[in-house]
């Protein structure tokens, strides 16, 4: 996409007069918006991103000479959450500043007394929030966060001089020891003290509550059920069904938030069921947001606008709807404040978003911004995905820029590596260094936990010999319980526990090495070895003696020439090339409509995933019979897609289906991120009326459902066969009911 250019700029000149004295249209508008970001790849693949550091400074006079208002006024586009938004502001705040240009609204927020500011904040609007970081310097967006604060109610969280954990207990198979003891050694390095919230990988509303068990279990055990939430991070309409069949079960709800009406569709989502949602959230927990620049652009709906725009947005449904559930408090004589927070999952999409650890650390401070300009309490996900520029050691670096700019939690893993998710993040460890570089406290009820009742630090916060021995925990933990067996009895059970949750691929330490933020030097050294194969394994391709023994095995390319053009450019592997097409559409007229079923095979991220032994061999062995019993009827064909994302296997259920009656289904392999032993792949299943295949776009992920972390060691690929048909089965009678 070409790159923006913005010249003659002249005195007086503002935003709109500019346009009008240049013959701007509402597409030079955004560019000119877009042009006054900071470079990143998300903006320039939508034609946004400045072409040289002049345009962006001119971009930037224009803007800081803007009035508030007449931005507020002219969104670069509407929707019904930009409605929303828009009569959810405060109407006196918002006419103080609306008369103020935005290069004043900027001295005033970075100057005036934090009470001021505090004031008119419900009056800004979310896309001059957007407008207003995009003046800031990386300096300046630091001494705004560390100036700025929202803590949760009845909690340190989120105040000033406090530094949060989000326990992330994910397991490659929902097993409960792996959540559990990820938890328990989380507590013996004093860590976890806003939400202890679990990825699940089924989303399957049984499977949920079983994981809410487990966490529910350890907070009822420690007697920590009213200072700790838990929450599966499933689709907010599985944890209200799991809520409903068993009450108070679930803790805080989580929901991924998009900044438009399309991107939250792709979300499965609406305003209204949302808000619904919200109005119902009155017990003590409320809602937990996550958000991230580039997801709405990367799941085709960036509406030609730049990505801080976007983000911006989300955050302004994120204030909405706490003042939802704010609303619904008061309606019933409870105290208004509720517990309302949002994790920014910076870095977890990837180099097509932006690829540098100068852009992960810039956007974390936007971000951190944005949040706290719309009065949330805000965390991070200050992560990178393993095919962007971004190494392990580089996430101390960003850790160490971020951190001043006072966020009010960050993620905690046993290590960097997330074993389930395939991304780097912020492990244990690195809360117990930032606690000490810069003199950062865990929530006041928690440090008195982790202090008094595990006694893993002693009074002057230091270690104690028990920091970092997750057995010592789970022997608090049963004598908490009641458990009165010898000590050593308990030790030696939660020791074997232990060694199996490791052996899953759950990489979890003991101890520390030199300094109390040291991974233990064996566990540093595996999980260096575990980054060094993820790399490899990013540039896998498929091996023609592999691709051989596939029966039927017919290979289409997608648009994506080469390993790199894949990674760095996602919509290349979206799309067929047009010689795959063209032999599909050949494909579609022999089959006559006989075959309702299509299996695609994508390498992926990691071919590997499925060239391993006992990996996708066994999956199909168990699904052709399956399909067959359950009457369905699988083509002869299994395509096999070189550069193949999850949107690419719409493409060919597109090409075949189209137009035929009655259901037809599209069962999807494809290789996950690396990162762990397991080398896993995904499953993704979509079942639609032919006539639904016809139509652009209509085919999207929110009406496919998926089993991942599939593996000879992790989901066993025959038991994923199976579970992918019976959810067929029920998808197809949702589909000829509808």
């Amino acid at each position: 996409m070409p790159a923006v250019r913005v010249h003659d700029v002249q005195p007086g000149d503002d935003l709109f007069s500019y346009l009008a004295r240049t013959g701007g249209d509402e597409v030079r508008r955004r560019q000119l918006i877009g042009a006054a970001n900071e470079f990143k790849e998300g903006d320039a693949a939508l034609g946004l991103a400045a072409a040289d550091l002049a345009s962006r400074t001119a971009a930037r006079r224009l803007l800081a000479a803007t009035a508030v208002g007449r931005l507020a006024a002219a969104p670069l586009f509407r929707d019904e959450l930009w409605h929303a938004l828009a009569a959810g502001l405060d109407p006196r705040a918002a006419a103080h500043v609306a008369g103020w240009s935005l290069g004043q609204l900027k001295a005033f927020v970075l100057g005036a007394d934090e009470a001021e500011v505090q004031a008119l904040l419900p009056g800004l609007a979310s896309d001059v929030v957007a407008c207003l970081v995009k003046l800031m310097s990386d300096a300046e967006l630091v001494a705004l966060g560390a100036r700025l604060f929202h803590p949760l109610p009845g909690s340190r969280l989120g105040a000033r001089g406090y530094l949060g954990a989000r326990l992330q207990p994910n397991s490659p198979t929902d097993h409960p020891d792996d959540i559990r003891w990820q938890v328990l050694a989380g507590f013996s390095y004093a860590v976890g003290d806003v939400v202890l919230g679990t990825n699940p990988v089924s989303s399957d509303p049984r499977s949920v509550a079983a994981v809410e068990a487990v966490l529910w279990d350890i907070l009822v055990g420690f007697g920590l059920q009213d200072t700790l939430p838990h929450c599966v991070l499933a689709h907010i309409d599985v944890q209200a069904e799991v809520e409903a069949a068993a009450p108070g079960t679930t803790g805080i709800w989580f929901q991924s938030i998009a900044g438009s009406d399309d991107a939250n569709a792709t979300f499965g989502l609406d305003l209204a069921g949302l808000r619904r949602h919200a109005r119902a959230r009155t017990g003590r927990w409320g809602l937990y947001f996550e958000t991230g620049q580039g997801a709405d652009f990367t799941n085709g709906h960036g509406k030609g606008v730049d990505m801080l725009v976007h983000e911006a947005r989300k955050y302004g449904l994120a204030r909405l709807l706490r003042a939802d559930i704010a609303d619904a408090r008061r309606r019933l004589g409870l105290d208004p404040s509720p517990w309302v927070h949002v994790n920014d999952v910076a870095g977890f999409i990837g180099p097509e978003v932006f690829r540098t650890r100068e852009q992960l650390v810039r956007c974390c401070l936007e971000d951190i911004a944005m949040a706290k300009l719309h009065g949330l309490m805000i965390g991070l996900d200050v992560c990178a995905t393993l095919h962007m520029d971004i190494g392990l050691d580089d996430l101390d670096w960003c850790l160490d820029r971020i951190a001043p700019a006072c966020p009010g939690y960050l993620m905690a893993l046993p290590t960097k590596n997330d074993p389930m998710l395939g991304y780097l993040t912020t492990a244990f460890q690195d809360h117990v260094r930032l606690r000490e570089r810069f003199g950062t406290r865990v929530d006041d009820r928690m440090w008195a936990f982790f202090r008094d009742r595990l006694g893993v630090v002693d009074e002057r916060g230091r270690p104690t010999r028990h920091f970092g021995d997750p057995v010592w925990v789970h022997l608090q933990l049963c004598r908490a319980r009641g458990d009165a067996r010898p000590a050593d009895v308990i030790a030696g059970e939660g020791r074997a526990a232990l060694a199996a949750v490791r052996a899953r691929g759950v990489a979890i330490g003991v101890g520390h090495g030199d300094r109390p933020w040291d991974l233990p030097p064996a566990l540093d050294a595996e999980v260096r070895s575990l980054y060094a194969d993820a790399r490899d394994s990013l540039r896998a391709e498929w091996r023609p003696e592999f691709v051989a023994r596939i029966p039927a095995a017919r290979v289409l390319r997608t648009r994506a020439r080469d390993r790199d053009e894949y990674m760095l450019h996602p919509t290349t592997g979206e799309a067929l090339e047009p010689a795959a097409l063209a032999a599909l559409h050949v494909l579609k007229d022999s089959w006559s409509g006989r075959h309702d079923t299509v299996l695609v095979v994508s390498d992926g991220l990691n071919a590997r995933a499925l060239m391993d032994d006992d990996h996708l061999f066994p999956f199909l062995d168990v699904l052709a019979p399956e399909l067959r019993a359950a009457g369905l009827a699988l083509a002869p064909d299994v395509f096999v897609l070189a550069g193949g994302r999850v949107r690419a296997g719409y493409a060919v259920g597109a090409a075949l289906f189209a137009g035929l009656p009655g259901p037809r289904r599209l069962i999807h392999v494809i290789g996950e991120r690396p990162g762990s032993m397991h080398h896993a792949f995904s499953v993704y299943l979509t079942a639609a009326p032919g006539a639904a295949w016809a139509e652009p776009r209509a085919i999207d992920h929110d009406i496919t459902r998926v089993i991942s972390g599939v593996a000879d060691t992790a989901y066993s690929p025959a038991a994923a066969a199976r579970e992918a048909v019976e959810l067929l089965i029920k998808m197809s009678r949702s589909t000829c009911s509808q």
